[in-house]
C-alpha cells in the first residue's frame, strides 16, 4: 500500500510534467495557396509530420487551398514549416500563411483527409493517419519514407495498393 506522501509526490510530479509538456509544444494553423494541387503537397506535409513527430491534419478545400495544422516541439515545427514553404518538386508559386493557435493536448495523430494520387491514378479518397511516436524524437528521411510506406500499405487496398512504387 502506498503512503499518502508518496501518492502526493507522484501526483505533483505528474502535474509538473504536464506543465512542462504544455510549455514545450506549439501549434500553428496554416493555409497554402499557389500551384499546390495534384503535386503531392499534403503528402509532403504529412512526411514532415512523420519526420518531426508532429500532430495535426492536412486537407484540401473546394477552392484549391490546402489547410493544415501542425503541433509539437517548437524547433521541429520551424523545420517542418521551412520545408512546407519550399514546396514540392512539382509545386510553384507557393505562399504559406500561418497563425499560432492553441495546442490540443489530446491530439496524437497527423491525418490527411481524402488523400488521392494523380501520379498513381489513385482516385479513391483515403484517410491517412500517422500516430505520434512515444519517444517524441525526429527521425531520418529514410525512416520517414519507411513509415510513409507503412501507412500507405496499411490503408490502401485492391488495385490502389498495387499502384504504389518505391518512390511514393
Amino acid at each position: 500500500m502506498a503512503c499518502k506522501a508518496c501518492l502526493k509526490e507522484n501526483i505533483t510530479f505528474r502535474l509538473v510534467s504536464a506543465e512542462v509538456d504544455m510549455r514545450e509544444k506549439q501549434a500553428v494553423l496554416g493555409t497554402v495557396t499557389g500551384n499546390d494541387q495534384h503535386v503531392g503537397f499534403r503528402a509532403m506535409i504529412m512526411k514532415q509530420a512523420i519526420e518531426y513527430n508532429l500532430a495535426g491534419f492536412a486537407k484540401n478545400e473546394a477552392d484549391g487551398i490546402v489547410h493544415f495544422t501542425l503541433q509539437g516541439d517548437p524547433d521541429r515545427l520551424v523545420s517542418a514549416l521551412a520545408a512546407i514553404r519550399a514546396g514540392t518538386k512539382k509545386s510553384s508559386n507557393i505562399k504559406v500563411s500561418t497563425a499560432e493557435t492553441a495546442v490540443d493536448f489530446a491530439l496524437s495523430t497527423f491525418t490527411i483527409v481524402d488523400w488521392t494520387s494523380t501520379s498513381r491514378n489513385i482516385t479513391t479518397p483515403y484517410t491517412l493517419v500517422f500516430a505520434l511516436r512515444a519517444d517524441d524524437e525526429a527521425i531520418s528521411r529514410s525512416e520517414t519514407k519507411g513509415v510513409w510506406h507503412q501507412i500507405l500499405r496499411g490503408t490502401l487496398h485492391g488495385d490502389d495498393l498495387r499502384k504504389l512504387r518505391d518512390d511514393d
